[in-house]
């Protein structure tokens, strides 16, 4: 079983968000999955310039390490993203690396996978985000099986640390455990197969346009 994770951190490694992603990642190695974390504060990966180019040839022409990072989770069994809450959104490294797979999420290219969230935030205003980074999930086809949050405060704070690591090691065991049983998820169908749809709708809309990924779909009879 191979779990990717993303840590959107400016702080990489060393950061309030990489403590609690590093009890996830923890636990699952000791449920028997082989996980690797990616930090994004290693590489760069730019905003996206609107051009359009993924959806027409399926590449994309700016010369920076998006594909270092959007290939392994692409791979993957299951995936986590991880980003400090920066003013009630993710960090900018995570938003721009979330927008430029843009490609793949119209195509649902999650689908049949799994996925979770973690956040540290300032106070107590991870959940916001952890809501946000769970619905970009499941429209990439995921099937998210929770989140993880905590405040820095909580994180740094021997005696507080002990509750947010427990909560974050659960989570990583029920990722785990998600994959192996291929479980599945009624309560969020709805949703994905909405979304779905509407990717549908506009690839099929821009046909003559998104050539590659009008080609995608039709390959995999979606069309």
């Amino acid at each position: 079983m191979n779990i990717v994770a993303v840590n959107g951190s400016p702080h990489g490694a060393k950061g309030a968000t990489a403590i609690l992603l590093a009890e996830l990642v923890r636990s699952a190695r000791a449920a028997g999955a082989d996980v690797t974390t990616l930090e994004l504060s290693d590489g760069t990966v730019g905003p996206c310039r609107a051009c359009d180019t993924c959806h027409r040839v399926g590449t994309c022409p700016i010369k920076d390490d998006l594909a270092r990072f959007r290939d392994p989770i692409l791979a993957a069994d299951a995936v986590v993203l991880a980003s400090p809450n920066y003013l009630f959104s993710v960090s900018a490294q995570m938003k721009c690396f979330m927008d430029r797979c843009c490609g793949p999420l119209h195509m649902v290219a999650l689908r049949g996978k799994y996925a979770a969230a973690v956040v540290s935030s300032g106070g107590e205003e991870s959940g916001e985000v952890e809501r946000y980074l769970l619905r970009f999930l499941r429209a990439f086809g995921a099937s998210t099986v929770g989140s993880v949050g905590a405040s820095a405060m909580e994180l740094l704070d021997p005696a507080r640390r002990p509750a947010a690591r427990r909560a974050a090691a659960q989570l990583g065991a029920d990722l785990v455990a998600a994959v192996a049983a291929k479980k599945s998820y009624p309560d969020q169908a709805a949703e994905q197969t909405a979304f779905a749809e509407r990717m549908k709708a506009i690839v099929r809309f821009q046909k003559d346009r998104w050539t590659y990924e009008y080609q995608q779909w039709e390959s995999r009879r979606w069309v």
